[in-house]
């Protein structure tokens, strides 16, 4: 594996029982890396787990909410005493809320916010001292198309996207010294379960997406792990404070005459 080789390295992944972070958690096991996860509630953890096990993964997965400082403390200190100083850190754990900006409390919005852009700032503040004792690590925060973009119903999604961009950078500048690279990840549009209504012939999204994407087609989960295991590796040891669009050239492209 060479460059790309993670062996050993504990890599928390947060949100990852199902969809894109399995799959980029799933990538990392491939490559060596140890796997913790966590989630908001022990059913889905308990889900996460079954499907590791049945991917031959010996994942560990723990109940922990993102935007709460207290236990997140608590979740790295259970990690290091279970597994091991935590080298990656995945900020994947994420939601959205698709309503029209002027129906939308500032409740609403700050939810968004808290958990998209204040919870990847509440973990990597808690893994970087960790990993500056233990000589560098890797930090990818999952941004998306709604850093670059905006659209209809998502003001709150891409607020935090957006900032999610701009903290990268800024933990990139603050941390850059003591090894440690941080580097987001933005998915284009991925097939998943939940997109699966979108994706179904004659559905006009689907037509859209298509229409607006050079590859023709949407992303699978599996496309991200590549870029995720080049983000975690010694492979990417110089890059910093960079944002890779796994997008199949949505960014690149203006689209199709009508």
């Amino acid at each position: 594996m060479g460059i790309f080789n993670l062996g050993g390295k504990v890599a928390l992944v947060t949100g990852a029982s199902y969809g894109i972070g399995f799959a980029i958690a799933t990538g990392l096991a491939d490559n060596g890396a140890k796997i913790v996860f966590n989630d908001i509630n022990q059913e889905l953890v308990d889900k996460g787990m079954a499907a590791y096990k049945e991917k031959g993964i010996d994942a560990k997965g723990y109940v922990c909410d993102v935007t709460d400082e207290n236990q997140v403390s608590e979740l790295i200190e259970k990690i290091e005493k279970d597994v091991g100083t935590i080298k990656i850190l995945v900020n994947n754990a994420g939601i959205i809320k698709r309503i029209p900006m002027t129906e939308m409390s500032a409740a609403e919005f700050r939810q968004v916010i808290d958990i998209d852009l204040n919870g990847p700032f509440i973990m990597a503040k808690a893994v970087i001292p960790g990993m500056i004792k233990s000589g560098g690590g890797k930090i990818i925060n999952i941004c998306s198309m709604m850093s670059e973009l905006g659209r209809e119903t998502v003001s709150a999604y891409a607020a935090a996207k957006g900032g999610l961009k701009m903290l990268t950078k800024n933990i990139a500048s603050e941390y850059g010294g003591n090894n440690i690279q941080c580097n987001g990840l933005g998915p284009g549009y991925i097939a998943t379960p939940q997109t699966a209504p979108l994706r179904e012939d004659g559905h006009p999204f689907n037509s859209f997406i298509i229409a607006k994407t050079p590859a023709a087609r949407w992303g699978t989960p599996e496309d991200l792990t590549g870029p995720a295991v080049f983000l975690a590796s010694p492979a990417s040891d110089f890059v910093n404070g960079h944002i890779l669009y796994v997008d199949g050239g949505i960014l690149a492209y203006i689209g199709k005459q009508p």
